[in-house]
């Protein structure tokens, strides 16, 4: 395989890793959309629509064994497949994380109890979001400084998540028969702390393939 040939085949697969990148993000925006506004329609479609996701992990991690096993790749190059591989197992758990969320939408559609949705889970949602986009960013770019940025937003999200699970409990003790949708919003706040933890991964995997080492992380949240 000629470099010419290598450079437009580890594009292609950046590219499609975008495209997953893309995908996520609106699993994530839809999963609150239907959250926030009940809608289990939209909360279904989230839920079907995993399975591209999946597809998606499958085929980039097949274009990266194959850039890997047509050509031995300088070191740069390897880590930047390497971290590709990695990369798109946070994006598939975010995928993951956002179904979480739309299949605990379509469950509180049977729960006569009512409480609305904390206002601050949509803007938890948006900045986790924005992350993952960020961090993406970052890969292609190969921008270290931007890639930090991402992982220092990280301790925003931890305060966000905090206040939320205040907000929540507050919410139980007003009113104690709002319990079960109670819980199930601190699951959602939690699968949303946990896209924000992949996304710092990600952006982690950046630094690795710049400067060659990668830092300890929550590379092991679920």
């Amino acid at each position: 395989m000629t470099r010419h040939r290598f450079d437009f085949e580890l594009l292609t697969m950046q590219n499609t890793l975008l495209d997953m990148c893309e995908l996520v993000q609106s699993a994530i925006r839809d999963s609150i959309q239907a959250l926030v506004n009940g809608d289990t329609v939209l909360a279904k479609n989230v839920y079907k629509n995993s399975n591209k996701i999946d597809d998606m992990e499958h085929e980039i991690e097949r274009q990266c064994l194959n850039l890997i096993a047509r050509q031995q790749p300088i070191a740069t190059d390897l880590r930047k497949i390497s971290a590709a591989l990695k990369i798109i197992t946070d994006m598939e758990r975010i995928g993951d994380q956002a179904q979480d969320i739309a299949m605990l939408t379509i469950k509180m559609a049977n729960f006569k109890d009512e409480m609305e949705p904390p206002a601050d889970i949509t803007r938890m949602a948006n900045k986790v979001t924005r992350m993952v986009e960020g961090a993406i960013d970052s890969y292609i770019n190969l921008d270290v400084e931007n890639a930090n940025k991402i992982c220092d937003s990280d301790d925003e999200i931890d305060a966000m998540f905090l206040k939320l699970i205040d907000q929540i409990g507050d919410e139980i003790i007003k009113n104690p028969k709002s319990v079960y949708r109670a819980v199930n919003y601190v699951l959602v706040v939690k699968y949303l702390e946990r896209i924000a933890d992949h996304a710092t991964n990600i952006s982690e995997w950046v630094m690795f393939i710049v400067n060659g080492e990668h830092k300890e992380g929550s590379e092991n949240n679920y």
